[in-house]
Parts: structure tokens; sequence; C-alpha cells
């Protein structure tokens, strides 16, 4: 079994935003307001003389995502409703850059075409950030997942006012016990999957990581309660992230003929080791570990897959080339 290996670029850029990510200078806020005019009254100027908004300000943050992705891909009609996790659009298609990465080492370094591939985003949320970022930076097709249909009729209106139902598919998955069970259909194939799961173990566990936030920021206890808001299901489940990811290794061994690559972030780093051990348990293949970083923040996804190497050879004959 391959395991650990790492995409060369992924190695030398572990330590800021993906060498192709548009944000990685920073937000040309002028730029952004004059795409977006209600971003304006947002701004503020720093110590160091920039401009800026308040990050505890969850109405300001939420502008500079519309302002973001209006300019930077297009998408004019983004919105969320209150009360819904607010995805940081850098990060987000760090992850998707990064996996892009991953097919292409996986291809001998030639870039598949992105045009012939799926991806499934395992809890797509209202916000709908990785599908939409993938279709607009990668051009593949993608499946959305969720249990909640209060998030997939968000994302349903956000499919149908960008006018991307030809290329995203949403999918309601009945128990927050299944992962991939009922979603795949007989025949059908994804060369990736990814997902950013409930990290926290309880609500007060949630509860406690947006303190941290809050204190972080120099704020009092009551202050930018929205900012670090989410659904129940966006912020956690029974044993947290690391029992949500052995979890998804145990099923996917169910779907293993019919994707290549599964993955999904890890937020904490103590969680690599046992999650590596039970991927050697689960009998993969092949497994990666993606180092990614944004400002003084660590993250990474682990990936892995059952194909063998004749498997995946076939594979990138038929739908990579």
């Amino acid at each position: 079994m391959k395991k650990h290996s790492v995409p060369q670029r992924a190695k030398a850029a572990a330590a800021k935003l993906h060498p192709a990510n548009p944000h990685q200078q920073g937000y040309d806020m002028a730029a952004l307001c004059n795409t977006l005019p209600a971003l304006t009254p947002f701004l503020q100027t720093t110590a160091a003389g920039t401009l800026s908004i308040n990050f505890a300000d969850p109405k300001a943050v939420k502008t500079l995502n519309q302002a973001l992705l209006a300019h930077h891909y297009g998408l004019t009609h983004w919105d969320l409703p209150e009360g819904y996790l607010c995805p940081p659009v850098p990060g987000r298609l760090d992850y998707l850059l990064y996996l892009a990465d991953l097919l292409q080492h996986n291809n001998q370094g030639k870039k598949p075409k992105f045009s012939q591939l799926t991806l499934l985003d395992v809890g797509c949320g209202a916000n709908l950030i990785y599908p939409l970022l993938a279709v607009k930076t990668l051009g593949c097709r993608v499946l959305a997942s969720d249990i909640h249909s209060g998030a997939l009729a968000h994302a349903q209106q956000l499919i149908d006012a960008h006018q991307l139902g030809h290329k995203i598919e949403l999918r309601q998955q009945t128990s927050d016990q299944h992962i991939f069970d009922h979603l795949l259909k007989a025949g059908e194939y994804l060369d990736a999957t990814l997902c950013n799961p409930p990290f926290h173990q309880s609500a007060a566990d949630a509860g406690a990581g947006s303190e941290r936030k809050r204190q972080n920021l120099g704020l009092g206890d009551d202050a930018a309660a929205l900012n670090f808001a989410g659904q129940a299901h966006e912020l956690w489940c029974e044993g947290g992230e690391l029992a949500f990811i052995r979890r998804m290794i145990s099923q996917s061994k169910a779907v293993a003929s019919q994707v290549f690559w599964f993955s999904c972030l890890v937020s904490k780093q103590q969680h690599v080791a046992p999650l590596q051990a039970a991927l050697t348990q689960a009998g993969v293949t092949a497994q990666h570990l993606v180092e990614m970083a944004q400002g003084n923040k660590q993250s990474r996804f682990i990936a892995w897959t059952f194909l063998t190497e004749a498997q995946q050879q076939l594979w990138r004959q038929h739908r990579w080339r």
C-alpha cells in the first residue's frame, strides 16, 4: 500500500494558500466594492492603513463572501439564510485546488479533462460552496448531498439562480448514520469525494469553540454570536470528526469500486495517526495526507482509494483522457 505520499507542489505550498488561489495576496477591497457596492459600508481602515472589514460582524462577513463570489467567479446571486455556516472562500477553494493536484499527480502529471469528471460533496449545506467553486474553477460535474431538507432547498435556489442545474445535482441522505448508502446509482462513478465534516462531538463542545473564537478576536461573551453560528448537523456529531471520518472510511468500502479518491478534511492534527491506522486496517491500496494553511490556521485533508494499480490505469484511460 502506498502511504502518506503527497504531490510535490502540495508539500512546497503547505505554509500558505495554494499557488493558484487568487486570494493568497489578500482582498482588493476597492475592486470588490466596485463589483458589489453593498460591501462599502462595512469597510474599515486597519492600523496598518489597509482596508478590511470587521470579521466579527456576520453581515459584513456574508457581504464579503457575496462580493468575492461575484467578483472572482461570476456567482452574482449567492446568499445564505441566517443561522447557517458561512464558509471562508479562500480555504474552501484551497481544498478543491489541492484535490485537483492529487488527481493530476495520479494521472502521471497530466491535467485530467475536468469537464469529464464528477465529484461528490458530502454535506454540501445551504451555502453549496464546494459545488459552486468546483464548477466555476474546475468545470467538473458535482453531486451534492446533505441530510437537512432546508439546506438542500436553499442549495437548489442557488443552483437555479445561477442556471447550473446541468452541472450540480442534489441528493438527500435520509440517515445521519449513513454517508454513501443509497446515494450512488448502479453504474455511477465518482472521481473524488470531498467533505467538511462536523468537527465537534457535542453542542457544548461547539459552543466552547465559538467562545474561543470570540476570545481570540477580543470580543465579549455575547458578541458576534451569529458569526460563529451553524446548524447542529453542520457543527457536531456524536464522537466528533474522528468518529465521523472513521465511519466514512468503513462505509466507503461498500462503494470502493465506484470511487477513485475518497477524501475528507481533518481539523485536528492528533486525529491523523488514528485515521491513517483505520485506513490501513480497512485495506486501502493508497492514501495521501495533504497539508494546507490559511494564515495562521493549519488544515489538511486525507485521501484514500481501494483501486488496484490496474484498476486505476483503466479508470484514467476511460475517464481522464
